[in-house]
């Protein structure tokens, strides 16, 4: 995850978000019919930075894994905007951290041989390469069961923009996308009008799962935690907004 660019303060990532606890009083989440996910591969999961997608999709890559699936990881960006002041790293430097990251996080998940294919487009750029993107994404979906994507409403316009990347380039092939959130459980609201929960499905995460999400979102020091004492190496994602992606369950769009 990447936090948005600065902008106006009606920024719904900027705003106060949502209480954990408000989604877990919600009975709308237990609510959703499950997801049948393949019981084979090859699975395609994009994500516009290297994190997204542990937090939306963690315990999901990891049913897949354990069922045998074959993994292809899609990192749009390398990440190398989180911090774009910071005085401790380069950008280079950041991207080379957080590439890392994500391999011992995949790694954690039981996804050790997964493939990982860099596209480079630069953090925070992605809508000015939406085409070259899907392009890049549709070979990888050749003879796939399934690609995970970032879901298009997310109000982030990094993830919107992979995310309709990798709509289109899994419509040209013909395979399901399923998207999911991971800004949204910020801004949105249960019962919340701008989400489309008629479209909504759950992993349950059982038995060890939910533990090596927990452990490989860890994985994501960069993020997680400053990178220094000023306020341009603060953490990207303080315990509020990981307590979003720590449950038992994780919901897509399909």
């Amino acid at each position: 995850m990447t936090g948005s660019t600065p902008g106006s303060p009606a920024d719904p990532i900027q705003a106060p978000g949502t209480p954990e606890r408000v989604w877990r009083a919600w009975s709308g989440l237990e609510r959703l019919p499950a997801a049948a996910l393949p019981h084979d591969g090859p699975i395609v999961i994009v994500a516009a930075h290297p994190d997204d997608e542990v937090l939306g999709a963690g315990g999901t890559i990891a049913r897949l894994a354990a069922a045998g699936a074959r993994l292809t990881v899609v990192s749009v960006t390398d990440g190398e905007a989180s911090h774009p002041h910071s005085s401790r790293v380069t950008p280079a430097q950041l991207a080379a951290i957080r590439a890392k990251e994500l391999r011992e996080a995949l790694t954690i998940l039981g996804a050790p041989d997964a493939d990982v294919v860099r596209l480079q487009v630069a953090d925070t750029r992605v809508g000015a390469h939406e085409d070259e993107v899907a392009a890049a994404i549709e070979p990888l979906l050749k003879g796939a069961r399934l690609c995970l994507a970032p879901w298009t409403g997310d109000v982030h316009s990094d993830h919107d923009a992979a995310g309709r990347a990798a709509l289109a380039a899994a419509r040209t092939a013909a395979v399901d996308c399923w998207m999911y959130p991971v800004w949204m459980w910020h801004w949105a609201r249960p019962d919340d009008a701008r989400v489309p929960w008629d479209r909504a499905v759950a992993v349950a995460l059982a038995d060890r799962i939910p533990e090596l999400k927990r452990k490989s979102v860890g994985c994501f020091v960069s993020q997680i935690h400053p990178l220094g004492p000023g306020e341009a190496d603060a953490a990207i994602l303080p315990p509020d907004e990981l307590a979003h992606h720590l449950r038992d369950i994780e919901v897509f769009f399909t």
